[in-house]
């Protein structure tokens, strides 16, 4: 068992890495990576500068909250061995958010270190926002399991629901190539902005186009597509999981909603943090309601049950 405090610790950890994502991707939208150029740790060579942009303030507010996760990533782990025993997930887990954390940064320092920031569209700043979108997503992950297991202990067992865990795999899965696509259709509104709708449109589909703006128009239709999955797996969640099927539910529908919203808004900054806070919080539910839905009870079967017949050999 472990202490509730140590829970509401971990709920609180997942919250802060929650805010401290949205502004690194209020970062990237605002284009002020290369804020404090191309150095790292340091900004602009120097530990805290006096002076500077706006970019080169937002950028400074995202790395020193980035260093506090690093920080708050120790004390989780250090609480878990404290107050969970020995065997128990929590401890693996918080031991996977500290990796995690760690390769987080380092990712965050190669995006600095070779200039993939700012008005940067090659195809290697796509692929380590890819690695980088994935990243977050698993610790998040793990952050949550964190949470859920230090307040409910509920430990899965996917072996016993062999079927419906292949399912909310695959439904995770989903979730991180539809993060991906995103990741990749927010940097290319971000760097190749369109006036109308209609020009918008144009340029997806002109053969000329960057591949960054002809590859966002893919992002619509896989995420249609996994909603569609996410919502067959929100309606199979065995009783156990119902509250959290109903919430993976709802927030799938909110999530395509805000994605129409911004498609015919042209992406502004705002609905790009809000189109990801609820890309996090999905990904939150589904995990949430994969872990309750495997640590449920398997029914006895009715033959197993069933007494002997008079006489036969027991």
């Amino acid at each position: 068992m472990t202490s509730r405090r140590f829970a509401t610790f971990a709920w609180l950890v997942l919250a802060y890495n929650l805010a401290v994502i949205a502004w690194g991707a209020y970062v990237r939208a605002t284009g002020s990576g290369a804020g404090c150029g191309q150095h790292w740790p340091l900004c602009n060579g120097e530990v805290m500068p006096r002076t500077g942009s706006v970019a080169l303030t937002i950028e400074l507010t995202h790395r020193v909250s980035s260093g506090f996760v690093l920080v708050l990533a120790a004390a989780l782990i250090a609480w878990a061995f404290k107050a969970a025993a020995k065997g128990h997930p929590v401890r693996r887990a918080a031991v996977g958010v500290g990796v995690l954390t760690v390769t987080e940064a380092v990712v965050g320092a190669g995006l600095v270190l070779l200039k993939l920031v700012g008005t940067d569209a090659s195809m290697l700043r796509a692929l380590s926002m890819a690695v980088h979108l994935t990243n977050t997503f698993l610790l998040v992950g793990a952050l949550t399991l964190t949470a859920a297991w230090a307040t409910w202990d509920a430990r899965p067992r996917p072996r016993a629901h062999l079927g419906l865990g292949l399912l909310i795999v695959s439904g995770l899965e989903g979730v991180l190539v539809v993060g991906v696509s995103g990741a990749i259709a927010a940097l290319g509104d971000t760097l190749f902005p369109a006036a109308t709708l209609g020009a918008g449109l144009a340029q997806d589909f002109s053969a000329t186009a960057h591949l960054l703006v002809r590859l966002r128009v893919l992002h619509p239709f896989i995420a249609v597509a996994v909603g569609l999955l996410l919502l067959v797996i929100a309606n199979v969640m065995p009783a156990a999981a119902r509250r959290e099927g109903r919430l993976l539910l709802g927030l799938v529908l909110v999530q395509l909603g805000a994605g129409a919203l911004s498609v015919a808004l042209l992406a502004p900054v705002w609905l790009q943090l809000v189109h990801l806070l609820l890309a996090d919080l999905v990904w939150i539910a589904l995990v949430l309601a994969g872990n309750r839905a495997l640590a449920a009870p398997v029914p006895a079967r009715a033959a197993t049950a069933a007494p002997l017949p008079a006489g036969a050999p027991g």
